[in-house]
């Protein structure tokens, strides 16, 4: 892991590692800038975050950022030359998986020398960051009813229930008119009954419609799920229609209100954490502060005994061997490998997809040419520790330590499979400045550069840029996102929640056929 000092960034370059054949613009770089550490001139103007070759690359030679390979010379490169997607091709290239190769355990602090934060201890033993009553659909057909119970509580309404966070309504396009067996219906299933049974809800509605492919009955049966004080249901065509299923929903979460505001919270164990990693907007710098320091941050909440879950798998694609040679075990490295073979092979062949190679417009006036490129980064946020455990898409998290959810490289949509898993927190980083919010859990927004940080402080909950800027290390900022992750989840408000955002962000995967 890159260690910055301010010593080290004075200059307008960032050298990632010793035998990388490009540097990184610290700053806006200007035609003939000299280079004196790399005993180059540059050739062009050069974006803060984008790459500047420092020797010359002939045709079809590996392009190494951190020694990794990110691509290949597209021509022959000078030094001092402006190195971006113009002149950097994409193709395959083999990588050794070496399972298990570098899998070292980490040891666990003793439970009396475990960080604390103060959270919600449910029935289950599950511990919630927040204190929310949730209102879930089916299908579509019920998103109306769903979002209106939720709205008719208002805060004027819930003025008297302190310990509330709120009820929220979270509604999708799914449920009908798609397979009604197979993986996308047991997706969205598993995806529902996830949410159900967050810690991070004291009471849960479930509102279908009635002739929806995405029956109440057969979700139920089929999560084991089962009607309590705490997980109430309604159909639609059963309960009168419109006016009348809401008239009786918002009975339903009145009667459940003073048992909720009842719970308080009280001191446990960092260990019942699972943090969802996120990064969103990502730039030339996602790699050098912000991805790698939420990765050090959670290399000490596994330590803590927590859960740190890295997701998006197109985003680890070109890099997922790194991942592989930390796996605990061979069959532990292989599901991975299951998982990017099957995004390869089976789900995205021919498409303009992020794993295929292009990233978005965001990520490529940011400074990342290709998917390999941005993989190089966003895998950083799974810090140093052992490959635990590797997940479907929403399945239940319960190994500790680091683990992998394959979901889709679209935050809402990734974010709602990690919820779904358990995660009671989403911490989030971005270069470009993505605005995110994810009811009922608090999302963390970790600013790659100062200029970002700054003009996007109300968006903002920390900025790794002071590690560009010399005035924090590495280190320093990992302890302080550590200590702000046990902040937020006592009950702290992220910027996300100050914003109100999280009521819309509910996406489950959508990988069938809708008909």
């Amino acid at each position: 892991m890159l260690e910055l000092s301010a010593k080290k960034v004075a200059g307008p370059i960032i050298r990632l590692h010793p035998n990388d054949n490009v540097v990184v613009a610290r700053v806006d770089v200007a035609i003939g800038t000299p280079i004196p550490s790399e005993g180059c001139n540059s050739r062009g103007q050069v974006p803060a975050g984008h790459k500047i070759a420092v020797r010359a690359i002939k045709a079809g030679e590996a392009i190494l950022k951190y020694n990794v390979c990110i691509g290949f010379a597209a021509v022959d490169i000078a030094p001092g030359t402006y190195v971006h997607s113009h002149n950097i091709s994409f193709r395959e290239y083999s990588r050794d998986y070496a399972y298990g190769q570098d899998y070292a355990p980490t040891p666990v602090l003793p439970e009396s020398q475990q960080a604390t934060f103060m959270g919600y201890v449910r029935p289950d033993g599950q511990i919630g960051t927040r204190n929310y009553i949730g209102i879930l659909s089916t299908v579509n057909c019920s998103a109306t009813v769903v979002h209106k119970v939720a709205e008719w509580f208002t805060e004027e309404r819930l003025a008297s229930f302190g310990n509330i966070d709120g009820v929220v309504g979270l509604s999708h396009g799914l449920g009908c008119g798609m397979e009604m067996s197979g993986e996308p219906m047991d997706l969205l299933r598993r995806t529902t009954a996830g949410y159900a049974r967050n810690p991070n809800f004291a009471g849960v509605l479930i509102i279908g419609l009635g002739c929806e492919r995405n029956q109440l009955s057969g979700l139920m049966a089929d999560q084991k799920l089962e009607a309590n004080a705490r997980l109430q249901t309604f159909v639609m065509q059963e309960s009168g229609g419109t006016r009348k299923t809401i008239e009786a929903a918002v009975e339903a979460v009145s009667k459940m209100l003073p048992a909720a505001n009842d719970v308080v919270r009280v001191p446990v164990s960092a260990r019942h954490l699972k943090i969802g990693l996120q990064c969103g907007g990502s730039d030339g710098f996602s790699s050098i502060t912000a991805n790698p320091a939420l990765g050090a941050a959670m290399d000490i909440l596994v330590r803590h005994g927590g859960t740190a879950i890295l997701s998006e798998t197109p985003e680890i694609y070109g890099v997922e061997h790194t991942l592989t040679r930390r796996a605990v075990s061979r069959a532990v490295g292989e599901k991975l490998i299951d998982r990017i073979r099957w995004w390869k092979e089976e789900y995205s062949p021919g498409r303009d997809v992020q794993i295929n190679g292009a990233v978005s417009p965001g990520n490529n006036v940011g400074g990342l040419a290709n998917i390999f490129e941005k993989s190089l980064g966003s895998s950083m946020k799974g810090g140093t520790t052992g490959l635990m455990e590797v997940y479907r898409y929403a399945e239940p998290v319960t190994q500790p330590g680091f683990v992998f959810m394959d979901t889709p490289g679209f935050d809402p949509c990734s974010a709602t499979g990690q919820i779904a898993g358990g995660a009671n927190m989403i911490l989030f980083t971005t270069g470009r400045g993505s605005m995110f919010g994810a009811k009922p859990v608090p999302s963390v927004k970790l600013a790659t550069n100062t200029p970002m940080y700054t003009r996007l402080t109300e968006d903002m909950d920390y900025n790794c840029g002071e590690i560009l800027d010399g005035t924090k290390t590495m280190a320093e900022t990992a302890e302080e996102i550590f200590r702000l992750v046990l902040r937020v989840a006592s009950g702290e408000r992220s910027k996300s929640e100050l914003l109100g955002l999280g009521d819309h962000e509910f996406v489950p995967w959508n990988i069938g056929v809708v008909s």
